[in-house]
């Protein structure tokens, strides 16, 4: 797949909006991908999730023992990419605000991770979650995201393999452009609690 289909699924998906975003970062977007709209048909989840699979490096495919993504946005991709690297794939949930695993799930001391996430902006959930995953005895030795919105300046601490990278503009709320300004801004992500 190219740039221009990857965009194209998430266009077909009403995925790619435009207005004034408050990211979960609290950083404010005058786009906004929805993870949600995209994976929400499961054959273009698995397309996407096969694709991202396809562009990890060898060496680091062979060494993964399991998948973890965190809760909400990293959940239907971490799956489609346990399916498409025939891994289990588990998440972490934060309901007291910190990551780590419930419902039963473990990783066993020294079990090599991939991270997976949907959107990476700053890197901050990731960091969390890769902290979190230490925690619990498993050691993360790459992420993979279907979108970088970082424009290649998060740092995750690993090796970052995201599907498409967007050079997509963010402001502090008090630094915003007047025509960004001028606009209402909506929170459309699952975390509510960043403003």
């Amino acid at each position: 797949m190219t740039d221009d289909d990857i965009l194209a699924e998430f266009r077909d998906a009403e995925a790619l909006l435009e207005g004034h975003f408050i990211l979960s970062s609290g950083l404010r977007s005058p786009r906004y991908l929805q993870c949600a709209r995209v994976l929400m048909n499961p054959d273009r989840a698995a397309r996407l999730a096969t694709e991202l699979a396809a562009r990890l490096p060898e060496d680091i495919r062979s060494k993964i023992d399991v998948v973890v993504s965190p809760a909400m946005g990293g959940i239907i991709i971490g799956h489609e990419m346990g399916r498409a690297l025939a891994k289990d794939a588990l998440f972490l949930e934060r309901p007291d605000g910190v990551f780590g695993l419930r419902r039963g799930f473990r990783l066993e001391p020294g079990q090599r991770v991939l991270m997976v996430e949907d959107v990476v902006t700053t890197g901050l959930s990731s960091r969390e979650a890769i902290a979190a995953v230490g925690r619990e005895g498993g050691i993360v030795i790459a992420e993979a995201a279907l979108v970088d919105r970082s424009n290649g300046a998060a740092d995750l601490g690993v090796p970052f393999f995201p599907l498409i990278c967007l050079d997509v503009p963010t402001y502090a709320a008090e630094a915003l452009p007047p025509e960004l300004a001028a606009i209402p801004a909506i929170k459309p992500g699952s975390r509510k609690d960043a403003a």
